[in-house]
C-alpha cells in the first residue's frame, strides 16, 4: 500500500491531499529515509512524522487491503517512544 493511502486510512493524517503535501515537503521518513507519497509500506516499516515542536514514530502492524473502519484504525500501527 502506498505510504499516502496508509497515512489517510489508519487516520494518522486526515485526508489523502494533506499527506502528499507532508511527504512531499520531507517531513514523513520511513525507516529513517525522506519518503515520497508513492512509497510502498510493507509491515514492520517505522514511519516518523515530523510536526512542528514534535517527532512522532509508528510500527507498522497491518497492511489493510482497503478503506477500513474507525474503530480498526488504530490497530494498523503501533507508537513508538523515541
Amino acid at each position: 500500500m502506498r505510504l499516502d493511502k496508509f497515512l489517510k486510512v489508519s487516520r494518522l493524517i486526515k485526508r489523502r491531499t494533506v499527506a502528499n503535501d507532508v511527504c512531499d515537503s520531507a517531513r514523513v521518513f520511513v525507516n529513517d529515509n525522506p519518503a515520497k507519497p508513492a512509497k510502498q509500506l510493507k509491515i514492520g516499516d517505522i514511519i516518523s512524522i515530523e510536526y512542528k515542536n514534535m517527532t512522532k514514530s509508528f510500527r507498522v502492524l497491518i497492511i489493510p487491503e482497503g478503506n477500513v473502519s474507525v474503530n480498526i484504525a488504530p490497530t494498523l500501527y503501533e507508537e513508538i517512544t523515541d
